[in-house]
């Protein structure tokens, strides 16, 4: 079953979506791999005391710099697009400096008050100057988003796949044995600097540096405020997947958070593979919409948005039907764990489509979507807190409550992918929607198969792993590909012909 509306775009749109999004998958894949040890060595060598500490202390500092970005993670390829004569070089480094004074103020008021970061108290003596990888943070994504506008993804895998996720893999089993209490902060500092290394450096060697450049106030001011709108839809979205482990961090102690964390790592790196598109969908699609052709996004979004669900929807399935086995492996005392990471796994199916649709709504309706990406906070975190505390005055363990966060999530990460695919359909007069009813029949072919091997004995579990994985992945892929693609949806995995992607 190929798409609805047929091709409307060009097929070199999907050319390169195909091209970018196979480098990027690749670089998930690796990120995958290196995540994994970080998560063993974490769950085994720290504990969830002090994964829970780390946990909310990141959140808050990602958030200041995803803030920070200002937006230009995505708006840069707009802003490249509406230079004119100006040299992208000098754009580029407007951005990296308005990033700079923004990074710079978010440190010093989060190195004044680090209780933002620790609530429960400093413990360690780094713990006060993680706030100064905010500018690492914000720089990297800003270099990675220039040289995706030049069809440069190969740097995000290097960056975001290899270097950062093997750092702080490497380092945190390194500072196990010399430093243990700030060992995971220390780690996560060294991570970011060598994402930071691993990005400027072909950003430089494909920008250069900015001769005759020197810093406007009035045009960065502009440029700030022009991606306000931006700025908070990232930071909208990024709260989404993020403000469960803030609520549970001041509702719970933090051993729960560590918990509660790691099944979030789990669960959230199907939820890459979205952000894996990202460098190349934001500039294939500004580019049809400056030809005016709303056809064209909507197969783009509508392909692409195929091709996240149906991936997320599998990974989904391999981490939650042997759910116990997979927390067991950071930790015996990961698995009370297990619900709320299948719920977490559902989010991330549930919110592919809102995610894949605010790929184009920024450009076209900015305001709108920031408008409905509040309400979709909202509701969450309104959910979050509702169900919390009606499992508290019903009596249900505190594991049970810990997951209510995740169902929250679930619930308005669902209403907002209806709402937006929707608004967006409306906008450009065609479906968007990736969603095929033979991802079903997929499905329950993957937890058919599942089942048999979490029916074996508990001593058998190893073999949920070892067999059961391959085995739900293999059925689910073989209805996937036999009922639900046609030739578009195959071009992700065919390569392109050097001429078709030049």
């Amino acid at each position: 079953m190929t798409n609805a509306a047929g091709s409307a775009g060009a097929p070199d749109d999907i050319d390169a979506l195909a091209k970018g999004g196979r480098t990027n998958i690749f670089g998930f894949l690796l990120r995958l791999a290196a995540r994994i040890p970080f998560l063993f060595i974490a769950g085994r060598s720290y504990g969830p005391d002090l994964v829970g500490r780390f946990a909310l202390a990141v959140v808050v500092v990602e958030f200041a710099a995803q803030l920070c970005t200002l937006g230009l993670k995505r708006g840069l390829a707009q802003a490249f697009a509406k230079s004119g004569e100006r040299s992208h070089t000098h754009v580029a480094w407007d951005a990296l400096a308005v990033a700079f004074v923004a990074s710079a103020i978010a440190s010093v008021v989060l190195f004044a008050l680090p209780e933002i970061m620790f609530p429960s108290g400093l413990s360690g003596g780094f713990e006060r100057y993680l706030p100064v990888v905010i500018v690492a943070w914000a720089w990297t994504e800003i270099s990675l988003a220039a040289l995706a506008y030049r069809r440069n993804v190969g740097a995000s895998v290097t960056a975001r796949a290899i270097v950062e996720p093997w750092t702080i893999s490497i380092a945190a089993l390194v500072f196990s044995f010399i430093a243990k209490p700030d060992g995971l902060v220390l780690s996560y500092m060294l991570s970011m600097v060598g994402a930071l290394l691993a990005a400027f450096v072909p950003f430089l060697k494909s920008y250069g540096l900015p001769y005759g450049w020197r810093p406007e106030p009035g045009r960065l001011v502009a440029l700030a405020r022009h991606n306000v709108p931006l700025a908070g839809a990232d930071a909208i979205e990024w709260g989404s997947r993020n403000v469960d482990r803030a609520i549970l961090g001041y509702m719970f102690e933090p051993k729960i958070v560590g918990i509660y964390y790691m099944a979030v790592q789990i669960a959230t790196l199907p939820g890459k593979l979205k952000t894996s598109f990202d460098p190349i969908l934001s500039p294939v699609i500004t580019s049809s919409l400056a030809q005016n052709d709303r056809k064209a996004v909507a197969q783009q979004v509508r392909q692409v948005g195929f091709w996240i669900m149906s991936a997320q929807l599998g990974l989904a399935l391999m981490g939650s039907i042997p759910g116990k086995a997979v927390m067991g492996v950071v930790g015996p005392q990961f698995v009370a764990g297990t619900a709320a990471m299948a719920f977490l796994l559902c989010a991330e199916v549930a919110a592919s489509t809102g995610a894949v649709c605010e790929s184009a709504l920024v450009y076209i309706a900015r305001h709108l979507n920031l408008m409905l990406s509040i309400g979709a906070l909202t509701l969450q975190v309104a959910l979050s807190f509702g169900l919390i505390f009606a499992m508290r005055w019903i009596g249900w363990p505190e594991n049970y409550q810990a997951a209510g966060p995740a169902v929250a999530l679930l619930l308005a990460m669902g209403t907002s992918s209806l709402v937006k695919s929707s608004v967006l359909a409306k906008m450009l007069g065609a479906p968007v929607r990736g969603w095929r009813w033979q991802m079903l029949g997929a499905a329950a072919a993957a937890i058919a198969v599942g089942t048999i091997f979490t029916s074996l004995p508990h001593r058998y579990e190893w073999a949920e792993l070892v067999f059961g994985e391959p085995a739900i992945a293999a059925s689910y892929l073989f209805v996937l590909w036999k009922f639900a693609t046609g030739p578009e949806d195959r071009a992700l995995l065919r390569k392109t012909p050097a001429a078709a992607t030049a």
